[in-house]
C-alpha cells in the first residue's frame, strides 16, 4: 500500500482516534483517583464445559462501597440509566484475578476495562460461581454456567427486537437505550419469555445464550432486564465501546459472527436454536452460519417486525432459503414462533403440554 494512499491515510486518521479515546482515558483516570474513586470489578455471567470456563467482567472507578453493602456490588446492582454506564472511567491493563474450581488465573483488563478469558479448569455440569478481584477492589462473584458434554440442544438469543420491543427509528435506537432510557420503561416481545421457559424446560440443561451488538457497560441493565421479565438466565455476549486500533467503530456483524463460530468449535455436540429478528441482519448472518455449519443448527427462528417496526428499523431483510438444509421458521410473537417450532419437533404440541 503506498505510504499516503487514501487507504492508509483512513487507517492512521482512525488509529489516531483510538490513541486520542486512550489519552482521554488517562485524563479521567487521574481525575478519578485525585476525586476517591476506587477500583471496582463489574462481574457478567460466563459459560464453558466440564474442562474449561470462560470468565467475563469490566473494571471500573466508582465511589467507595458503604459498609451497609458488604458483597461489594453497591450502585452497580441499583436501577440507573444507561448513560451512567457510559460515564463510569474503566481501568484498562489492570490485573483481576479470577478464582473457580480451586484454580486462579490472573488476566488483564483490555482499553474498555472488559476481561474476556478462558481458563482451565474441572467443573461439574451445571451453574458455579467465579471470585474476582483487581487490587484495591473488593472481592465480587460471578456465575458461570458449564454445559453437559452430553447437552445436544441450545439457544442463541438476540437481543433488540427479538426479546425487547423497541419504537425508535435505527439509527436512534441504540444512543437512546444507552443513554437515555430507564431500564424499566424498556418493553419484553410479547411471548418470547414464555417461548424460552418453554424451550429450556422440553430441553432441561440447554444452556441459553444472548448474543448482542450492545456494548459491555449496558450489561447490568440487560441482565435485570431479562431477569424481571423471567427469560431464562444465561451469559450475554456484548462487544466494546468506541474505536478499535484501526476503525472508529467495531463491528457488530462480525462481533455475532465471530462468536457464533467460536461457540460451535467449543460445543461441537449442541446444536443450536438461533433466534433473531428480520429487521437488522440476523437472517443473512444465520444463514450464512447454517449453511457452514449446519450440523451445529437445530433450526432458525425468526420474529417477524410488525410494519410500524419494520418502518423503524429501516425496512425488512429479504433473502433466499431454499438451499439451506435447516429448519426455519418465522413469526411475530413467540405464542406463534411456538407454534411454527412445535411444527418442526423443537417443541412438544401445545396441547400435549
Amino acid at each position: 500500500m503506498p505510504p499516503h494512499s487514501p487507504e492508509s491515510q483512513e487507517h492512521e486518521f482512525k488509529h489516531r482516534a483510538a490513541q486520542f479515546e486512550d489519552w482521554f482515558h488517562d485524563i479521567r483516570e487521574r481525575r478519578a483517583r485525585k476525586r476517591g474513586k476506587v477500583p471496582t470489578v463489574v462481574p457478567y455471567t460466563g459459560y464453558g464445559s466440564t474442562t474449561w470456563v470462560r470468565v467475563f467482567c469490566r473494571v471500573l472507578f466508582s465511589n467507595p462501597v458503604p459498609p451497609s453493602l458488604p458483597t461489594g456490588r453497591g450502585q452497580h446492582e441499583t436501577s440507573i440509566r444507561g448513560w451512567r454506564s457510559f460515564t463510569s472511567v474503566p481501568i484498562k491493563d489492570t490485573p483481576v484475578t479470577i478464582s473457580i474450581g480451586g484454580v486462579s488465573l490472573e488476566a488483564v483488563t483490555d482499553r474498555g476495562g472488559v476481561v474476556d478469558t478462558r481458563m482451565d479448569v474441572s467443573l461439574s455440569p451445571g451453574w458455579h460461581t467465579a471470585t474476582l478481584h483487581t487490587p484495591g477492589s473488593i472481592e465480587v462473584e460471578a456465575t458461570i454456567r458449564v454445559v453437559d458434554p452430553a447437552e445436544t440442544f441450545g439457544i442463541i438469543s438476540d437481543v433488540d427486537d427479538t426479546v425487547m420491543v423497541t419504537t425508535l427509528p435505527r439509527p436512534f435506537l441504540a444512543a437512546w437505550n444507552t443513554f437515555v432510557l430507564d431500564e424499566h420503561a424498556r418493553s419484553p416481545t410479547p411471548g418470547m419469555a414464555v417461548l424460552y421457559e418453554r424451550l429450556v424446560r422440553t430441553h432441561p440443561g440447554s444452556p441459553v445464550i444472548y448474543l448482542s451488538t450492545g456494548a459491555w457497560n449496558v450489561a447490568p441493565t440487560l441482565s435485570r432486564f431479562l431477569s424481571r421479565n423471567l427469560y431464562p438466565p444465561g451469559p450475554l455476549l456484548l462487544t466494546d465501546w468506541g474505536p478499535t486500533h484501526d476503525r472508529w467503530f467495531r463491528s457488530g456483524r462480525q462481533h455475532k459472527d465471530e462468536n457464533l463460530r467460536r461457540l460451535a468449535l467449543e460445543f461441537p455436540h449442541v446444536k443450536w436454536l438461533l433466534v433473531g429478528d428480520d429487521g437488522q441482519h440476523d437472517e443473512q448472518l444465520y444463514a450464512a452460519f447454517a449453511a457452514e455449519h449446519p450440523n451445529s443448527v437445530a433450526a432458525v427462528a425468526i420474529r417477524r417486525l410488525s410494519t410500524g417496526e419494520a418502518v423503524l428499523a429501516g425496512g425488512r431483510t429479504r433473502m433466499e432459503r431454499s438451499e439451506l438444509q435447516v429448519p426455519w421458521v418465522s413469526g411475530s410473537t413467540g405464542a406463534v414462533l411456538y407454534k411454527r417450532l412445535a411444527d418442526i419437533g423443537v417443541l412438544p404440541e401445545q396441547g400435549g403440554r
